[in-house]
């Protein structure tokens, strides 16, 4: 306290409103270092994930260290709890934004899935069209797998082809060699892979 009588800093205003504010930014930083964890440790990134698990935790020390410092202070458990909230929505924002790993569509048709076939083609993925049997009569069942970061421009594809075609899509954690071309390493063992057809 003598440091912040030092700097100017009034004891309440730190304890009431600087105090929180930190410990809120603390925790949003913390909690979107443990999402983005998750997806690191579901995508089999072996180096990245402890790495952020190691700040994660040296953040989330400090925070409650504050609160334990400050336990009659209220404000600063009310900070923690809205800046955990805060955090879960900005972790997944960034992991949307971010966009890692690949995914699986299948697409269930009624109609030819040819433009979407050479759509596939155009942008040089693997994919397999399997004729079937629905309630409704014959469909076609399109598979392929993207990288997540391609994912919405195949949607506005599908809705393009046909507004009405069922899809589901599903992350995957690793993708065979077979299906792989130009995959290398790069810094943390991040892999680029670029999918070819079959």
């Amino acid at each position: 306290m003598n440091f912040l009588a030092e700097l100017g800093v009034d004891s309440d205003l730190f304890n009431y409103i600087i105090l929180p504010i930190l410990i809120f930014l603390a925790r949003i930083f913390d909690v979107s270092i443990a999402t983005i964890r998750i997806i690191f440790v579901l995508s089999g990134k072996k180096v990245l994930a402890p790495l952020l698990g190691f700040f994660e935790s040296l953040v989330w020390l400090m925070a409650i260290g504050q609160i334990i410092q400050n336990v009659d202070n209220v404000f600063s458990y009310i900070a923690f709890a809205a800046g955990f909230a805060c955090g879960t929505l900005v972790g997944i924002l960034l992991e949307e934004k971010i966009a890692l790993g690949n995914v699986v569509v299948r697409v269930i048709t009624r109609m030819p899935a040819k433009e979407l076939i050479d759509f596939l083609i155009s942008k040089n993925y693997q994919y397999s069209n399997v004729k079937a049997e629905g309630k409704d009569g014959d469909v076609n069942i399109l598979f392929t797998v993207l990288n997540r970061n391609k994912l919405d421009s195949f949607i506005a594809e599908i809705n393009r082809f046909n507004p009405n075609a069922f899809f589901t899509i599903e992350g995957v954690k690793k993708v065979s060699e077979s299906g792989i071309v130009n995959q290398r390493s790069s810094w943390f063992g991040l892999k680029l892979q670029t999918l070819k057809r079959r």
